[in-house]
């Protein structure tokens, strides 16, 4: 139960020290969007590039190559989502959520904060981060795909461009 053998051990380093070095350099070819703040569809290959390498790490009965054919189809899976969800593929929307205005010149809007699952005391909280001591001082707070809270305050409102895609 507490040890096997040193062969179990060696290979565990071996496996996992290779494993890991194929990991970094196929995320790092598939560039910095592999690695962006997750939507839904990058938290499940993170998730199964973590699994994947648990799984190479403490079964001997996946061999090296095969984990590094995962991590590859992972990886090439998630750019082929991203580019296609870039390009206005109709399967954006099942992918990535719309950001969603969740207070509007300074007022709640109390609908969108129970269908995102959002509190006033985060809003406050997001609003306080951006140095406005009250909703008053506030265009927008918008939540996005990400999961993040954006505050756009009155003095940076700008043209409204930014704003325009939840504002239609």
């Amino acid at each position: 139960m507490w040890f096997d053998s040193w062969s179990d051990l060696l290979r565990v380093v071996a496996v996992g020290t290779a494993a890991y070095v194929v990991l970094v350099v196929v995320l790092r070819l598939s560039g910095k969007r592999t690695l962006a703040k997750l939507n839904v569809f990058d938290l499940v290959v993170t998730v199964a590039l973590g699994s994947t390498l648990a799984t190479i790490l403490l079964s001997a009965d996946v061999a090296w190559a095969e984990g590094a054919v995962a991590f590859l189809v992972l990886v090439l899976l998630q750019m082929l989502v991203s580019w296609s969800t870039s390009h206005g593929g109709p399967g954006r929307s099942l992918v990535t959520a719309r950001p969603t205005t969740v207070l509007r010149d300074g007022v709640l809007d109390e609908a969108a904060m129970t269908d995102q699952r959002l509190t006033a005391a985060e809003i406050r909280q997001a609003v306080r981060g951006t140095g406005a001591g009250g909703f008053d001082q506030v265009a927008r707070v918008v939540l996005e795909t990400d999961g993040t809270l954006s505050v756009i305050t009155v003095g940076k409102l700008g043209d409204r461009s930014a704003l325009e895609p939840e504002d239609r």
